[in-house]
């Protein structure tokens, strides 16, 4: 029984990776830099012609750095235009307009501080895209950002002095990782 269990499975498992060999409509990726922030980062593509895709990326992050503690998530939704190497989505160059909505909370439990901001913005990115047959897919990317900011104090505090490093022009750069279906 367990033999035929285990055929059965290895039969499924080609059949399942044949068909998406076939088809690569879909990539789930995710930036496993992003964890060293404990952040959670994932992205799912979709073609849409042969050298066109649409993605969506969100993230959520929250952690404390001795009293401050900070969490907040986002969404990133992009059009990308497959340029070079193969020309086709999932492989080669491309460049992607994007816009990104962050909400983020920032906390100083000592002081009972409080404040939440949002960010609204947009950009483009240039980026790489290599897909294997096996269907494990790496992209890398990089491009300028610009990010309009609402900052609202809660409680007890001025201002927490992070306007700087989120308003107005910057740097939007990854390398995510994933598989193709």
């Amino acid at each position: 029984m367990k033999k035929i269990s285990f055929a059965a499975a290895v039969l499924i498992a080609f059949t399942f990776s044949a068909s998406a060999q076939r088809q690569q409509n879909s990539a789930l990726k995710m930036n496993p830099i992003s964890l060293v922030v404990k952040t959670g980062n994932i992205s799912y593509e979709r073609a849409v012609s042969q050298n066109q895709s649409i993605q969506v990326g969100a993230f959520y992050s929250g952690f404390s750095v001795e009293d401050v503690k900070y969490s907040g998530f986002g969404i990133t939704p992009e059009f990308r235009f497959y340029f070079g190497g193969q020309k086709e989505v999932f492989n080669g160059g491309y460049v992607a307009p994007f816009v990104r909505y962050q909400n983020f909370t920032l906390e100083k439990t000592e002081e009972k501080a409080k404040a939440d901001f949002t960010t609204m913005g947009g950009g483009a990115i240039i980026g790489w895209q290599k897909t294997w047959n096996s269907g494990f897919i790496v992209d890398v990317f990089a491009g300028p950002a610009y990010n309009h900011l609402k900052f609202d104090v809660k409680e007890n505090i001025e201002e927490f002095d992070v306007k700087s490093a989120i308003k107005g022009f910057g740097l939007r750069t990854g390398i995510t990782i994933g598989f193709t279906f």
